[in-house]
Parts: C-alpha cells; structure tokens; sequence
C-alpha cells in the first residue's frame, strides 16, 4: 500500500507559522528580463534543467548540456535553448506545444548558486539562428525559444548541502545499475543485455551531436 500521510499542510498560512520574514530583497530580485549579471552567469553555463508542463498538469523535467553559452541569450527578453540528439520521447516539446511553459535551471560548475528562469517557450526552425548553434558542423534542427518572464538568482544552499561540486565526499558508485541494465530491466524489449550496452556505448562515443 502507498503511504497515507498524516499532517497535511494546505495553506501558505499554515507554512507561514513555522517559517515567516521573507526579506524584502528576496521579493524584489525577481527579474521581467535578462539582465548582466543574469547573461553572463547563462553563457557560463554548460549544464541546465528545464521543466515544461503538459495541458492536465502533467510534468517533466529534462537536462540540457553543451559547451558552456550554448544557451543564447538572443536579446534581454529572449533565451534560446538548442535540441541535440537523445532518445526521440519529445517530452519537452509535447509539453511546450500544449502549454508553452517552461522553467529553467542553469548550473556552473564550482559554484553554489544557480539562475532560474521561468517564461513562455516555443519550437523554432529559424535556420539564422540554428546556425549559431551548430557544434562540428551539425546544425540543430529544432531550438526551443523561450520568452522571459522571470529571471533571478537563487542561493547556494543546496548545492552546498548535496557537496556536489566535492566529487572526492561523493558516495561510491558502486553497486549502481548501468543505463544499459536499467533499459534492459525496464524496456522489455526483444534486444538482449549486450546489444543494448552496446548501443549506448556507441551513442556516447559517436551520436552526441549526429542522429
């Protein structure tokens, strides 16, 4: 049987007895745009999770990576983010064609805090802007651009608590299923163990940037 919790909070009110003071800047940091400080942290940015949301509320969060800048800031009110090769579900794009939301995570390596943005996204195949996207002569065929409504940094806290840039404290990996075991496991599919592995052994040495 599921869980069944027992002290459900169902009120901002209820949260706001146990944890009140939001500072004033906390409240004001919160950006309709791109600023400096916010474009510089994007273009040193190479690792970045977006989350979209389907028409019955549905979810999905997806990580993006590329060489630090592969996000664009296009102008102060305009992100563009581009589609490389991966496994073809589409979850994002689905979700951006029926509600065109999207929230966005940006990481830099070796530093605690992270930049969020949230705004409205769209599929494109402008070619000009595809062109600047292109990595050893492979121009993306899609690109998801996203319309700013909210930019901001958030606090470090987490990534410090997690150590994730500590990788000599990180637990041992030991013991952990491969992709390829995973797949296996989960896909049911009529290839064996070893021609799945070697699949994916071959997609990350040969398919990062070709299909």
């Amino acid at each position: 049987m599921p869980y069944e919790p027992t002290d459900v909070v169902t009120s901002e009110a209820e949260i706001r007895v146990h944890v009140d003071g939001i500072h004033d800047a906390q409240k004001l940091k919160v950006l309709d745009h791109i600023d400096t400080h916010c474009q510089v942290w994007i273009q040193r940015s190479p690792f970045i999770v977006i989350s979209t949301v389907d028409q019955h509320g549905n979810l999905d969060a997806s990580p993006k990576g590329d060489p630090a800048g592969f996000v664009k800031v296009v102008d102060a009110q305009t992100l563009a983010i581009p589609d490389r090769p991966g496994n073809h579900r589409f979850d994002s794009f689905t979700n951006i064609l029926a509600t065109g939301k999207i929230g966005i995570i940006f990481l830099v390596p070796n530093r605690n805090e992270v930049v969020r943005v949230n705004g409205h996204a769209q599929i494109v195949r402008d070619l000009p802007l595809r062109e600047t996207m292109a990595i050893k002569g492979r121009i993306p065929e899609f690109a998801i651009l996203v319309r700013v409504q909210e930019a901001f940094y958030h606090c470090g806290k987490a990534i410090i608590r997690s150590q994730l840039w500590k990788p000599e404290l990180a637990a041992s990996t030991q013991g952990l299923p491969t992709y390829a075991e995973a797949l296996h496991a989960q896909g049911k599919c009529d290839l064996s163990f070893a021609e799945i592995d070697a699949r994916l052994r071959h997609n990350d040495k040969n398919r990062l940037y070709d299909e």
